[in-house]
Formats: C-alpha cells, sequence, structure tokens
C-alpha cells in the first residue's frame, strides 16, 4: 500500500500531466514543495478530498483552470516594490540606458502592473520614456487585465508614495494617477508606452534586443533545470552589456549561464551581460 506521502506525489504528477497535456501549461519543474502547497490550497479551497477529484474539473471545466492558475502566478508585488532597488535602476542603470537612441525592457512575470508602472514613472522623469518601450508580460490573463487597466486600491497610495520618495522620486506621485471612486488609475501618458501581453518563461521564446530585463521573485518557485531555462532565455534576449534584475533570493551563481554575465550591483542582483559571451 502506498503511503501518504506516495499517493500525495503520484496524484500531483498525474495532475501536472493532464495540465500539460491538456493546456500545454507545463508545471512540472517547478519547485515541488511550492507546487504542492498551491495545489492542496486549491484542493480546500474547492472543498474537495484529494487532489485526485481535481483531475476531472482541470481537464473539463475551463472556469476551474483559470482559478488554478491564479493559484499559481506570483502577484504580491507594489509600487517601487524594495525602493533601493528601483534607486540604484535610477541613478547607475539609466545612465548607461542614455547612450542608446531607443531602449527596450521586458518585465517578465509582471503579474498586476505595478512594478511595470513605477519603472514608466522612473523613465519619465529621467527623460527616457519617450524613447522607451517596456514589455510587460505574464501567463495569467486576469493579472494581465489588471496590470493593462492599471487600476489600485487608493488605500495603498500611502504606500506606494512613501516608496516613490524613498527611490528617489523627483516630483508628487498623485501627478501619475487619477482619484476616482477609491481607486487610483494610473495615466495613459505612462500605459501608452507598455505593451501587456500573455508570455510562458516555461515554453515561450526570447524577446529580442531587450536593454534591460526584471524578473524579480519569479524563478524562486521553478526547479534548476526550469531555472536555467529562464537564464538561457533571458540570454538571448538581452543585447550585448544589456541588464538583469533579479529579486533578492535569486542569483545567475551555479547557474549555465553564469559566465556570461558580470555583477553590476551584487546588492540589488543587477547583473550585466558580458559582450563575447
Amino acid at each position: 500500500m502506498m503511503k501518504r506521502e506516495e499517493m500525495l506525489e503520484f496524484e500531483v504528477n498525474q495532475l501536472l500531466e493532464a495540465i500539460n497535456f491538456r493546456y500545454g501549461y507545463d508545471f512540472r519543474d517547478y519547485a515541488r514543495a511550492s507546487i504542492e502547497r498551491r495545489i492542496l490550497n486549491r484542493v480546500q479551497l474547492s472543498d474537495l478530498n484529494s487532489v485526485s477529484e481535481m483531475l476531472p474539473k482541470i481537464m473539463h471545466d475551463q472556469a476551474f483552470f483559470d482559478l488554478f492558475l491564479r493559484d499559481m502566478s506570483v502577484t504580491v508585488t507594489e509600487m517601487f516594490r524594495e525602493p533601493s532597488v528601483f534607486k540604484v535602476i535610477r541613478e547607475a542603470v539609466f545612465t548607461q540606458l542614455k547612450t542608446y537612441s531607443r531602449v527596450n525592457i521586458w518585465h517578465a512575470g509582471c503579474a498586476t502592473g505595478e512594478e511595470v508602472y513605477s519603472m514608466a514613472i522612473m523613465l519619465k522623469e529621467e527623460g527616457l520614456l519617450d524613447k522607451t518601450r517596456l514589455y510587460a508580460t505574464d501567463y495569467n490573463n486576469h493579472s494581465l487585465e489588471i496590470a493593462e487597466k492599471g487600476i489600485y486600491p487608493a488605500q495603498k497610495i500611502k504606500l506606494f508614495t512613501k516608496n516613490y520618495l524613498e527611490a528617489g522620486g523627483r516630483g508628487s506621485f498623485a501627478d501619475y494617477y487619477l482619484a476616482k471612486f477609491n481607486s487610483a488609475i494610473m495615466s495613459d501618458s505612462l500605459k501608452k508606452h507598455i505593451t501587456f501581453a500573455n508570455h510562458n518563461l516555461m515554453k515561450d521564446q526570447c524577446f529580442a534586443e531587450m536593454h534591460l530585463i526584471v524578473c524579480r521573485n519569479v524563478l524562486i518557485y521553478f526547479n534548476r533545470q526550469l531555472q536555467n531555462r529562464v537564464f538561457q532565455l533571458f540570454k538571448e534576449s538581452l543585447i550585448p552589456r544589456g541588464f538583469l534584475l533579479l529579486g533578492d533570493k535569486e542569483t545567475l551563481e551555479f547557474s549555465t549561464v553564469a559566465d556570461s554575465f558580470e555583477h553590476f550591483s551584487e546588492k540589488e542582483k543587477i547583473y550585466r551581460r558580458l559582450i563575447y559571451v
């Protein structure tokens, strides 16, 4: 007879195979503890008795699968999250980007969009926005819809404003949104420079000619094999001397592309692609 842990592993494997077969989303290389925790949470929330009971719902109920996708997405974010990181981007990375006639920035795993709007605000204040195209991607269409609308709860504005100032904001954060119906609606002057798109880091191809890629606290949910695939994707997407920003618990060290990058700002996890590697 199977032990409980063995049964869970078997059921999760079956579920992940079914999802890959039915929808083309391959979660098999996600960090195991994280994915099991999220799956079991959905079992509980949906009042199911086991992971196996999810299989027919996943296979035949699109709405249920959409719920599952939301569970799998990382959506914890805020404007100018970790202001010191944005301050270094403003003061050091932007200095380099100003030397280019056109700039492309990719926010991979943009979630609900707060950080891409933060980047757009800084670009505007540094005179870079008009020559920049920002690409904000995620595999979760629900998160992308929120990001594209750019509407956030008014009660978060105090925190967003504090972060903005700590990140070196040069004006008033209120200049970048419209307050309406207990919400803050981000300015169209920012939105017109952002392209929102569905992109799956697990299987989709690279974005070419990027000057900066931002992917924070997404890779911690991937196993080493999938991390290396994504790092290779980022390497191929970056121009020589392009920048890569990771989350504070993520690193290129020990990856298959480690020799292709150098530290630009080690504390803030900002890397720069080498020219000849």
